[in-house]
C-alpha cells in the first residue's frame, strides 16, 4: 500500500524526539556564549568576565558539555537519515532519493539563511546538509559496519586536532628555550622564536580587534553583518573541510545506534546503564584534565594546544555519558509530563533552533547588548527561551502538524503543500516498523 510522505506521520518515536529536544536545548547552552560574547566562547579573559562566578560557569560548562550537544545533536540527524529515507523508500515513490536529496539542499539554504541573515556564524544546518549529501550512500550499511566507519572519521578527525595541538607546541618550544637565555646572548634565530611564538600566546583576538569588533555589532543590523561576514565566510569554507569527519563520523555512529535499537529504547537497560557510567568515568576525568590545563596556563593558547590533544576522545566519551543517562531516563518513565513537553521541542527542532537565532538578533544586534552581560548572565536568556519553548512547543502542536519551518521545509521537499492545522484533510499514514540493524 502507497504512504502519502507529504501528510504527517502517525508515529512518532519519543525517544529520537525527546533526545533531539534535549541536544537542542544544550546547544543553546553553548551558543549562548558565542551569541552574546564573540570570540569569549573559548576564552573568558577576552570579555564577560574570568572571575568568581563567571569562572565558574566557564568552567561548568566547558567540563560537563562542551562539544557534546552538538555530537548529540549529529547522532540525532544520523538517525534521521535512516528514518527519512526508509520512509520515503517504503512510501513506494519512485522519486525516493530526489526527495532526499532535495530535502538536504533545502537545509543548507536554511544554514545559510541563519548564518547571513540572522547572523548566527555558528551554524550547524549549513555543515549537516552538506554532510548528509555523503551519508545517503551508506544508509544500508548494517549496523556494525556503520559504527566502524564512524569511529574510523572520527578518528581521523581527532588525528587532525593532535596535529593542530602538535604544530602549537612546536612554536612554543623553541620559545621556551630562547626565553631561558640572558637576553643579552640570545641568536638572531631565538629572537625570532620569541617572536613568532609572541603572535600566537593569546587564545583569541588581542582587546583593539575586539573594541572594533563590539563597534562593529552595535552600529546596526548591517555593521553587524559587515563584521561577522568574513568569519561567516571562513566558518562555511574552511572550516566545513576540518570539521567534516567530525559531524560525518558522529551522523554515521548515530545511523549504528538507530538500527541497533539503542536510540529506540530497544536496547537492555544494562547497556544505557553502561553508556552512562562508562562515558562519565572516562569522559568527566579528561575534561577536568582538559579544562585545568587551559586555566592552569592562563588561557594562553599553550593550554588550549595542550588540552585539544585528548579534546575528541574526551567529548566522545561524555556524549556517550550523557545519552545512557538520557535514555536511562526515558526508561524509568518518570516524569510523563516533562518528556512530552521536552518531545515536542524536538518535533519542532528546527524552528526552535532558527528561534534561538531570531532571538539572539534582536537582543544583541538590534537591541545593542552585544558583549554587554556577564557570562553567568546569559544562562538567564537561556533558562528564559528553555522555558518559552517548552510551554510554546506543545501547544502549537496540539493545533498543528508540524511547526511552521518544518512545514516549509516538507513543502519544499515534496512540492507540494502537507496539511498544517489539525483537522485539515489528508490522507491517513500507516505506522511503520523501526528498520531493523
Amino acid at each position: 500500500m502507497s504512504v502519502s510522505v507529504t501528510t504527517p506521520t502517525s508515529r512518532r518515536i519519543e525517544s529520537l524526539d525527546f533526545i533531539r529536544g534535549c541536544a537542542l536545548f544544550g546547544i543553546l547552552l553553548m551558543n549562548i556564549v558565542g551569541m552574546g560574547l564573540g570570540p569569549a566562547y573559548d576564552n573568558p579573559t577576552i570579555q564577560g568576565g574570568a572571575t568568581g562566578i563567571n569562572l565558574q560557569t566557564w568552567y561548568f560548562f566547558n567540563v560537563g558539555f562542551e562539544g557534546t550537544q552538538r555530537a548529540l545533536f549529529s547522532i540525532l540527524f544520523g538517525a534521521g537519515v535512516i528514518l527519512f529515507s526508509s520512509r520515503a523508500e517504503a512510501s513506494g515513490r519512485a522519486d525516493h532519493a530526489d526527495l532526499y536529496f532535495r530535502r538536504q539542499l533545502w537545509l543548507i539554504a536554511f544554514g545559510l539563511f541563519n548564518a547571513w541573515i540572522l547572523l548566527w556564524l555558528g551554524d550547524i544546518l549549513f555543515y549537516y546538509g552538506i554532510t548528509a549529501l555523503f551519508l545517503y550512500a551508506f544508509r544500508k550499511l548494517p549496523a556494525r559496519s556503520l559504527l566502524i566507519v564512524g569511529l574510523i572519521a572520527f578518528a581521523l578527525g581527532a588525528a587532525w586536532s593532535a596535529k593542530e595541538a602538535q604544530d602549537k607546541l612546536e612554536i612554543y618550544r623553541p620559545a621556551q628555550a630562547a626565553q631561558k637565555v640572558p637576553a643579552a646572548e640570545r641568536t638572531a634565530e631565538q629572537k625570532k622564536a620569541i617572536e613568532a611564538w609572541e603572535e600566537q600566546r593569546i587564545a583569541g583576538p588581542p582587546p583593539p580587534a575586539i573594541q572594533a569588533m563590539k563597534k562593529g555589532m552595535l552600529g546596526g543590523y548591517f555593521s553587524a553583518q559587515r563584521t561577522l561576514a568574513p568569519f561567516i565566510a571562513h566558518f562555511e569554507s574552511w572550516n566545513l573541510y576540518r570539521f567534516f569527519t567530525d559531524f560525518f563520523g558522529m551522523m554515521m555512529i548515530g545511523m549504528a545506534l538507530f538500527k541497533f535499537g539503542v536510540l529506540t529504547l530497544e536496547a537492555r537497560t544494562r547497556t544505557y546503564l553502561a553508556m552512562a557510567l562508562a562515558g562519565y568515568a572516562i569522559g568527566l576525568p579528561m575534561n577536568i584534565y582538559e579544562a585545568n590545563l587551559i586555566m592552569g596556563n592562563g588561557f594562553s593558547s599553550l593550554g588550549y594546544a595542550e588540552g585539544l590533544i585528548t579534546y575528541d576522545f574526551s567529548r566522545l566519551a561524555l556524549t556517550m555519558g550523557h545519552l545512557g543517562l538520557i535514555l536511562l531516563f526515558l526508561r524509568s518513565g518518570v516524569l510523563s509530563w516533562l518528556r512530552q513537553a521536552m518531545a515536542a521541542v524536538g518535533r519542532m527542532a528546527l524552528t526552535n533552533y532558527l528561534t534561538h537565532s531570531v532571538v539572539a538578533l534582536i537582543v544583541f544586534v538590534f537591541l545593542g547588548y552585544w558583549g554587554a552581560f556577564e557570562r553567568h548572565q546569559l544562562y538567564y536568556i537561556v533558562l528564559s527561551i528553555w522555558v518559552a519553548q517548552l510551554i510554546v512547543s506543545p501547544i502549537w502542536l496540539k493545533h498543528f502538524h508540524f511547526g511552521p519551518v518544518e512545514w516549509l521545509w516538507r513543502y519544499l521537499t515534496y512540492l507540494k503543500a502537507p496539511p498544517f492545522r489539525k483537522g485539515s484533510p489528508g490522507a491517513p499514514v500507516r505506522a511503520e516498523p523501526v528498520p531493523a540493524g
